[in-house]
C-alpha cells in the first residue's frame, strides 16, 4: 500500500481547518453545535475526496485508505478542540473519529469519480 504524502497533508490540513472553524463557531452557537456530527462527517468526506483528487495513486484501495486517514485525523483534531472547550464528551473522540474515518474512506472511493479520468 502506498499513500501520497503531499495529498494526505493537503487533505488533512484543509479538513482540519474546516473542523476547527466548525468547532469554534459551534462553541458560540448552539445551532451549529447540534450539527457537529453531520457537518463533521461531511468535512471528513470532503477530505477523503480531496485526497483522491490530489493523489497520483491509481489503486482504489490506496485512495480509500488515504481518505480514511485524512478524514480520521482532521476529525480527531476538531473533536479534541470541542472536547477541550467542553462542548462534547470524551467518548465522542473515539466514536466521532471512527465514524469520520469511515466517511473519509467513502470520500476516497467517491473521489475516484472526480480524479482526472482514472476511474
Amino acid at each position: 500500500m502506498k499513500l501520497n504524502n503531499r495529498a494526505l497533508a493537503i487533505a488533512t490540513l484543509v479538513g482540519a481547518a474546516l473542523q476547527l472553524i466548525m468547532a469554534t463557531v459551534g462553541h458560540a452557537n448552539p445551532d451549529v453545535r447540534n450539527l457537529f456530527a453531520v457537518v463533521g462527517m461531511g468535512i471528513s468526506l470532503i477530505a477523503g475526496i480531496l485526497y483522491t483528487v490530489i493523489s497520483t495513486e491509481v489503486i482504489t484501495r490506496d485512495n480509500v485508505v488515504g481518505g480514511l486517514v485524512a478524514g480520521a485525523i482532521c476529525a480527531f483534531i476538531g473533536i479534541a478542540v470541542s472536547f477541550f472547550l467542553h462542548d462534547v464528551p470524551a467518548s465522542i473522540l473515539l466514536i466521532g473519529t471512527a465514524l469520520s474515518a469511515t466517511t473519509g474512506a467513502i470520500g476516497g472511493w467517491i473521489g475516484r469519480l472526480f480524479s482526472s479520468g482514472r476511474v
